[in-house]
């Protein structure tokens, strides 16, 4: 299948760039700072309520671990999911091979869904590395199984946004740097949309990134959060292929 060939295509060149494993090492090395930092935490705060058995009983695994870790880990991707979708069409811009990939029997669609699945596998990888997390769990305790894939859910989710978007303003420059600041830039924007009311139901709060990953990271999945990514990636994805679109027939 064409779609897969160019997504294959696009994971091994991510693992062939120095930013590819930059991006991993970093994601990692964060990611397991906090699981570790809050572990120690959640850890001296039950040493501190054996005296208190009702309130240490009040201390669930998902309220003080896993909605805080997937949280933070959010915000990790949101910093490093740009630098994954900078490269998808600038390099091909600057490189002069983006004629070659239009002139050849694919469709726009078909490159841009093979482009999105590409680094969306790279995304894979990198939570594949944060799977020490529910495996140390569940070796020690009973970690609520919805709230493990509601966090995962909601991470995959956001890095789908976030590339989708990337990937617009990939196509629109051949300067890498340009793109990832872009970006980085809209999605910090769209990220702290949730700051500027206190009313829940405002519209400025509903177009927020992190509005919809709340519930998400506990384990509560509502058809309004998953609507809202849906159509979000949707939404830059058609965007995008009207771009390259618009330099096929140039």
């Amino acid at each position: 299948m064409i779609i897969l060939a160019i997504a294959g295509r696009e994971l091994r060149s991510i693992f062939h760039t120095t930013v590819g494993w930059l991006v991993i090492a970093g994601f990692l090395l964060m990611t397991g700072f906090f699981w570790a930092t809050m572990v120690s935490f959640y850890i001296v705060q039950g040493a501190d309520l054996l005296s208190n058995p009702n309130a240490a009983m009040q201390m669930s695994l998902t309220d003080h671990l896993l909605a805080p870790f997937f949280g933070n880990t959010a915000v990790v991707l949101l910093m490093l999911s740009p630098a994954l979708s900078m490269r998808l069409f600038s390099e091909e811009i600057k490189q002069r091979t983006l004629e070659l990939l239009l002139t050849a029997p694919v469709s726009t669609w078909e490159i841009i869904l093979g482009k999105f699945l590409g680094a969306m596998g790279f995304v894979g990888a990198m939570l594949l590395g944060t799977l020490t997390v529910p495996l140390s769990l569940w070796l020690w305790a009973s970690p609520d199984p919805g709230a493990l894939f509601g966090g995962y859910l909601s991470l995959g989710l956001l890095a789908a946004a976030v590339i989708s978007l990337g990937m617009l303003f990939s196509s629109l420059s051949q300067n890498q740097i340009v793109a990832v600041v872009l970006t980085f830039s809209a999605s910090l924007a769209l990220w702290i949309l949730s700051w500027v009311s206190e009313d829940p139901q405002a519209l400025v709060v509903q177009m927020s990134l992190s509005s919809h990953l709340q519930d998400l990271a506990t384990g509560v999945v509502r058809l309004s959060d998953l609507a809202y990514f849906a159509g979000f990636v949707g939404f830059f994805l058609f965007a995008t292929q009207q771009r390259v679109d618009s330099t096929r027939w140039r």
